[in-house]
């Protein structure tokens, strides 16, 4: 979803004297241009990437931090992205996520090379590629070499992988289109030397097939170097056990279980995965792509824990998820939320303010992780400022996901879609 405000392009005699006084391509860009931008706090490599991305045959546009490189890539729209991890104000998860989350953005091709080793996280997300420093040339060139294969594909190749023919056909009609080529399989063997055959931009698996289970097949494609990083998505009937869940977590960088509202959900995650550009869909299949922002089943009386210090964070936010049939209930601290939990055990959801008196949300999320009754319910950390790791510092406390204050109001409810969701 758009951004709501999109601060003004950072200045050229700032950014020059900070990366090694290099003049990259922002004041020649034209329309037919195709442009890598690099998000890179370290000068000597992003001064290496510079000058690759040119002799490549690329414009370049460089940011030394993630606020500087959203603000980049929502002016300028990149062909694609290269992107650090580790980076000054808005680390490169927040990037990528923001990125994701604006339909103008969402189609870019984002490659990370970072000295952080999660390549996982990054593929989930809908990276085209991730290599952990330290590099070689050689790497830099695959890499170089994946992003030119990817943005230079006006047609995208997609494998359905379901041995019932008439899920296969409506899965076709959902995301056909001219853009996307598609084959489809009911055979996890077939599969396989189809992968080895052409290559495709994602996969769409059912977990049901008729010779080998999903289950096999995903593991045989993980080991598998030449086909490991396909991106795929389960999409399934099955109901998952906590235990099967978290097995596919590691192979598959989605999992939709079909139900009334999936082929919504299916439609978007293909697109992510895709690149389509959201403005060349046609009108029925983006109305599908784009959510809109309105009262949801799915949202109907859910409960929700605010924890926040200030009382007009509660107020606002209580507002907010009110006008969506959302029930709320708060806590002022820490302290008062876990109480509040253990005296309301079906609470669906909890929305915890970091900065707090008394116990902290770091603290308060780690405890709660240590009670067995709500190790998995759902925590959504809010901080009053996207400094460098918290997002990270938020997860590993305990929390399933993250927003900075102010909060976008879109991206709270599509996160709320994201962990509410049932099916």
């Amino acid at each position: 979803m758009p951004e709501k405000s999109i601060k003004p392009p950072v200045e050229r005699e700032t950014f020059t004297k900070s990366i090694s006084g290099i003049r990259d391509d922002r004041t020649d860009l034209k329309e037919e241009d195709k442009s890598i931008l690099i998000i890179e706090d370290d000068p000597s490599f992003a001064k290496l990437l510079f000058d690759l991305t040119r002799e490549k045959g690329y414009k370049c546009l460089l940011a030394e931090d993630g606020e500087a490189g959203l603000q980049m890539a929502m002016q300028y729209i990149p062909s694609a992205v290269i992107l650090d991890v580790g980076l000054p104000r808005v680390d490169g998860w927040t990037v990528m996520e923001r990125l994701k989350n604006n339909h103008e953005t969402r189609h870019i091709p984002v490659y990370f090379i970072s000295g952080q080793d999660k390549k996982l996280e990054a593929m989930q997300m809908g990276a085209i590629g991730y290599l952990t420093k330290p590099v070689s040339l050689q790497q830099i060139d695959e890499a170089f070499s994946k992003i030119q294969l990817t943005i230079s594909k006006d047609i995208k190749k997609l494998l359905i992988v379901e041995d019932d023919v008439t899920m296969r056909n409506v899965i076709k009609d959902l995301i056909g289109d001219q853009d996307v080529n598609i084959t489809a399989t009911g055979k996890g063997e077939e599969a396989l030397k189809l992968l080895h055959q052409d290559d495709f931009d994602c996969v769409i698996l059912d977990l049901g097939l008729s010779d080998i289970s999903g289950f096999d097949l995903l593991k045989k494609i993980s080991d598998d170097d030449k086909i490991s990083d396909t991106p795929i998505i389960i999409y399934t009937g099955k109901e998952l056990t906590k235990k099967e869940e978290s097995a596919l977590r590691k192979y598959a960088k989605s999992i939709i279980i079909k139900g009334a509202k999936s082929p919504d959900r299916l439609l978007d995650e293909v697109s992510l995965f895709l690149h389509r550009v959201e403005s060349t869909l046609p009108e029925h299949k983006k109305t599908k792509a784009v959510p809109k922002y309105h009262k949801e089943e799915m949202f109907k009386d859910k409960k929700i824990l605010i924890v926040d210090d200030d009382i007009r964070n509660i107020y606002a936010l209580s507002s907010i998820l009110g006008d969506e049939d959302i029930k709320t209930i708060s806590a002022e601290n820490g302290k008062d939320a876990i109480n509040t939990l253990k005296k309301n055990p079906d609470i669906d959801l909890v929305l915890m303010d970091i900065m707090m008196p008394e116990m902290d949300g770091y603290e308060a999320m780690k405890k709660i992780r240590e009670l067995t009754e709500f190790k998995k319910l759902p925590i959504i950390a809010l901080t009053a400022k996207a400094m460098k790791g918290d997002r990270q510092k938020c997860i590993d406390a305990g929390a399933n996901d993250y927003l900075s204050k102010p909060v976008d109001v879109d991206k709270l409810l599509s996160l709320l879609r994201v962990w509410l969701y049932k099916g």
